[in-house]
């Protein structure tokens, strides 16, 4: 998400990080980069007009032209009116103070608002008991799909009974399913169309009329573009919206839809899908999102992912190692386990501050497959050998790379890597700097540490 658009400003600023002093010249050439690089991100032009002229009448402006450090005030300006564009404050959730919160959810088909529903549901579960209710009663699937999510997510659903095809018949039954079961939490996951009509708009604003919700949350295709913000007024006109999700936000889209919603119907972005994980959705937040956008990193989310997949007893263990210098093969695991659960390399080192820049990074090969066979090989090995590596001689090798369908070469290649890995954790348990990581670890090309 946003690699272009982050590419093209990262050049951008680096070309002004270069000059001892700007003249009017030079940012107004930098400014013409900065808006085409926002219009092939798909940002709507009126936006980018805005925004550009915002970002223009404060760099031209003293404050930069007479800075030490003209290149990196143009960076924090530009930052500060991305953060301005996109909402300053993160907009939580509505939670009633008096139970049962109601939630529509909203859209066009296949923008996914079936996912989003159980998403929200889940993420809000360990404080409510939420309740997922199938009213896109046009498509059969939509139901079906609806019901197994919520299954796998362990969030409970209420679904129509007896072919019915009436909208209010099941929100009012699945309100009366909800006061029985005590869910504070109700979640209607409605109809969708391939676009804005009449007939949808209806339904939509009868069920609306019933259930009178906290929040009509409004799922966005990320993928779409400007589209995006034609569908969001549409939708914001005819209902209301409280907010907006904007789902796969992981994908190749150029962005512009995360840019331009809020610019242009002042309705808040809420929560961002960023996976197809049904974990895989988090609180939109204006300032993060900038930072990557201009090649920040974003600290603040890798450390909340990392918190997400790591409990207190893996981290017990891996302290107790570090103190003792001494890695085997079951932290090895643990290790790896715990990178899978982070989600795709690629995405998390697109989190750290700077590694976008790094191109021994950006053309590693980061396999997840070789990340899966890794963990096959250290699955295959005893217990012994799995805390006593060098034991692992010819015979002992042949019969690890047959147990977990790999080759011998690549269980070589395993253990050549943990030795590796092992001067790396004497090196952390000492607090020093400087390794580096094995090349080829993961798959990938090594980094410095």
């Amino acid at each position: 998400m946003f690699e272009a658009l982050k590419e093209r400003l990262e050049s951008v600023f680096n070309t002004l990080k270069g000059k001892g002093k700007l003249s009017e010249e030079d940012v107004n050439a930098a400014l013409r980069e900065v808006r085409r690089a926002l219009l092939e991100a798909d940002v709507d032009y009126k936006v980018v007009k805005s925004l550009v002229d915002s970002i223009r009448g404060r760099c031209i402006g003293q404050e930069v032209l007479d800075s030490i450090t003209p290149g990196q005030q143009v960076v924090a300006i530009v930052y500060e009116e991305l953060v301005s564009l996109m909402g300053e404050d993160v907009v939580p959730f509505i939670i009633s103070s008096k139970p049962p919160t109601l939630c529509m959810m909203v859209g066009l088909q296949g923008s996914g608002k079936t996912t989003s529903a159980v998403k929200i549901a889940k993420r809000i579960q360990n404080a409510h008991n939420p309740l997922v209710v199938a009213c896109d009663l046009r498509r059969p699937a939509a139901i079906e799909q609806l019901k197994v999510l919520a299954q796998q997510s362990k969030v409970a659903f209420y679904g129509p009974s007896g072919g019915t095809q009436d909208v209010i018949k099941v929100a009012k039954e699945a309100l009366a399913y909800a006061e029985d079961h005590l869910n504070d939490v109700i979640i209607f996951d409605t109809a969708g169309r391939l676009h804005v009509d009449e007939d949808l708009m209806e339904e939509l604003s009868r069920l609306k009329d019933l259930v009178n919700p906290h929040e009509i949350l409004l799922v966005v295709d990320a993928m779409t573009g400007q589209e995006a913000v034609k569908v969001a007024t549409s939708f914001h006109e005819k209902l209301s919206l409280t907010g907006v999700v904007l789902s796969k936000l992981d994908g190749d889209a150029r962005g512009g839809a995360a840019l331009a919603i809020r610019a242009t119907t002042q309705v808040p972005i809420k929560f961002a899908g960023v996976g197809e994980g049904i974990d895989a959705i988090e609180l939109f937040d204006a300032k993060r999102m900038a930072q990557r956008i201009i090649g920040m990193g974003d600290v603040m989310g890798l450390a909340e992912k990392v918190q997400q997949v790591t409990s207190q007893e893996d981290v017990a263990k891996i302290t107790k190692s570090l103190k003792k210098d001494k890695l085997t093969m079951e932290d090895l695991l643990l290790q790896f386990e715990q990178i899978e659960k982070l989600g795709p390399l690629d995405k998390v080192i697109d989190m750290l501050p700077g590694m976008g820049k790094m191109k021994e990074l950006k053309n590693a090969e980061l396999d997840p497959k070789r990340l899966k066979q890794s963990k096959a090989i250290i699955q295959s090995m005893t217990l012994e050998e799995r805390r006593n590596p060098q034991i692992i001689k010819g015979s002992r090798r042949r019969r690890i790379a047959e147990g977990s369908g790999t080759t011998v070469q690549m269980v070589n290649q395993l253990l050549k890597q943990y030795d590796q890995m092992k001067q790396l954790w004497k090196y952390m348990g000492k607090g020093k700097k400087g390794f580096r990581l094995p090349k080829g670890l993961f798959g990938g090309g090594g980094f410095p540490f």
